[in-house]
């Protein structure tokens, strides 16, 4: 292996054999029975618990950072007014005057002026022009409050991995999300029960939230060689004041900023100062981490098992080592965990946290 190689910027040192079975279809019954990996950061070991049992690694002092996006229903089916031809949108970004940004399959079919109708015509939708990468705007004409059509007309925009119908929509969604804008869930949440942040926050662990409306990027493939020339796109983000005094605090009384997902993980070092130190901010940010990467902020982090090759993985390869994560998934692998949005989740933490574990 060459030099360049071990340094992990091809996007081959990023691959793992995942047998499909260990793809998780379906959401568990009760959110925090997932299991959970707790995973020493800097040796790679690893210990086998499951998810409630993470209020036993966290300590008073601590803050836990959450991302309180929500997501919405975002795929509509429609028809072609002219032809009757179906056309599947799924909604990206919101722009201004009701004009979103989209993907639209088949695109081929939605040339600038074509209209759309979901829904009997409930809600239609004008193809304004063609952006970067083939999506559409679309400016959007409808009679009443648009996100009360979307709940009526729209679903859930699950990710292309998981085949099986979703029958209760709250299931992709955390228990804390408050502020729709999200094509994905930040699936690393969907572990938690309100009884057990209620439990962590009785412990004097303090919870801050951040929001970053995860756009459909998070599953772009990667399709460059050499990872250093993918390109992220860029997603809306905010942090109140107060939640960043939380964070700033934690920081200045030597608690552990602990990240749930790799969108609160973006969002923290996005506007972290060289001391980790954050501030009220919105905007957008299209942070590509991978190994290399110097942590400013994050202490520690909760997260899925992820796609082979995808930028998340490069991500908790950066907060760890990449061939020692790649032998932790090997050993979920063995140890059959579920992977990816509604699988098991791992919880990176440092050396001397891991000792202390039982």
């Amino acid at each position: 292996m060459s030099s360049e190689n071990k340094d992990g910027m091809h996007l081959s040192d990023y691959n793992y054999d995942l047998p499909q079975e260990l793809i998780a279809q379906d959401p568990l019954t009760d959110r925090d029975s997932s299991r959970l990996m707790v995973v020493n950061r800097e040796t790679g070991a690893v210990k086998h618990k499951i998810f409630h049992d993470i209020i036993d690694f966290l300590n008073p002092g601590d803050c836990l950072v959450l991302n309180n996006t929500k997501v919405i229903p975002a795929r509509l089916m429609g028809v072609k007014e002219e032809t009757g031809a179906t056309i599947e949108v799924l909604l990206l970004t919101r722009k201004e005057n009701d004009v979103w940004e989209t993907l639209v399959k088949p695109g081929k079919k939605a040339k600038p002026g074509t209209v759309i109708e979901f829904g009997d015509g409930l809600l239609k939708g004008r193809v304004l022009e063609v952006v970067e990468e083939g999506n559409r705007l679309i400016q959007f004409s409808y009679e009443g409050i648009f996100e009360e059509i979307l709940d009526q007309l729209g679903q859930m925009p699950l990710p292309p991995y998981i085949t099986h119908k979703l029958e209760d929509k709250t299931r992709y969604q955390t228990v804390y999300a408050r502020y729709e804008g999200s094509a994905a869930a930040p699936t690393a949440g969907l572990h938690f029960t309100k009884e057990l942040l209620e439990r962590i926050q009785q412990k004097g662990v303090k919870i801050a939230n951040v929001t970053l409306h995860v756009g459909l990027g998070t599953f772009r493939p990667v399709k460059v060689d050499n990872i250093l020339e993918h390109h992220m796109h860029s997603e809306c983000y905010r942090i109140e004041q107060e939640d960043a005094d939380i964070i700033n605090e934690t920081k200045r009384s030597g608690g552990r900023v602990i990240s749930v997902g790799t969108t609160s993980t973006r969002t923290l070092e996005s506007v972290a100062d060289d001391q980790g130190m954050v501030r009220k901010a919105s905007g957008s940010t299209d942070i590509f981490i991978y190994p290399g990467y110097q942590f400013k902020c994050v202490d520690a982090l909760i997260t899925n098992f992820h796609l082979p090759q995808s930028t998340l993985l490069m991500l908790v390869s950066a907060f760890s080592n990449r061939e020692k994560m790649l032998s932790v998934y090997q050993t979920a692998v063995e140890q059959k965990y579920r992977f990816f949005s509604f699988g098991d989740a791992m919880f990176l933490i440092d050396d001397k946290d891991f000792s202390t574990i039982q």
